[in-house]
């Protein structure tokens, strides 16, 4: 079975480029000199800070695993491709929550980028495929759990 490909930015793809080589790098050898210097203590079955650094390198190595096999199936958005104005990853949107008469930011990113906390949705959540293609002016409607949510996309701005 294929892999799904990973769609992201090319500011999403750098920062993962750098966690990897900093895990690869850096995690990796200070971790390694935590576990010797754990092992020179004597006996490992009663050692913590043996079993914390062998739990710590257990958690370097997985993530370098997913970051390796996100980055394998990555490809990056053409962010110039698309109209001047129309939304599409990598472009933040500035939209009217309409019912509380809000103004919002949203930044369009892959779904490995996205963060709801830093307004960074995914091009594949209800909002992110709703605002995609639209262009300042247009009314967009998301269902959710909750019910619907209407905005109005007020600017769209390429970063």
């Amino acid at each position: 079975m294929a892999e799904k490909k990973n769609l992201m930015t090319y500011e999403g793809l750098k920062k993962l480029e750098e966690e990897l080589q900093e895990l690869k790098v850096v995690r990796r050898k200070e971790v390694a000199e935590k576990i010797k210097e754990a092992r020179e203590q004597g006996d490992l079955s009663e050692n913590a800070e043996y079993d914390a650094a062998k739990d710590e390198q257990r958690d370097i190595e997985a993530r370098i695993e997913e970051i390796e096999k996100i980055l394998k199936n990555a490809e990056v958005a053409d962010e110039d491709g698309t109209g001047k104005g129309t939304a599409n990853l990598g472009c933040t949107v500035k939209v009217l929550d309409i019912e509380y008469d809000e103004e919002i930011d949203f930044k369009l990113v892959g779904s490995t980028e996205a963060k709801s906390l830093e307004n960074k949705i995914s091009n594949e959540s209800p909002l992110g495929r709703a605002l995609i293609g639209k262009k300042p002016g247009d009314l967009v409607v998301v269902e959710t759990p909750s019910g619907e949510m209407n905005y109005k996309i007020l600017k769209v701005t390429r970063n």
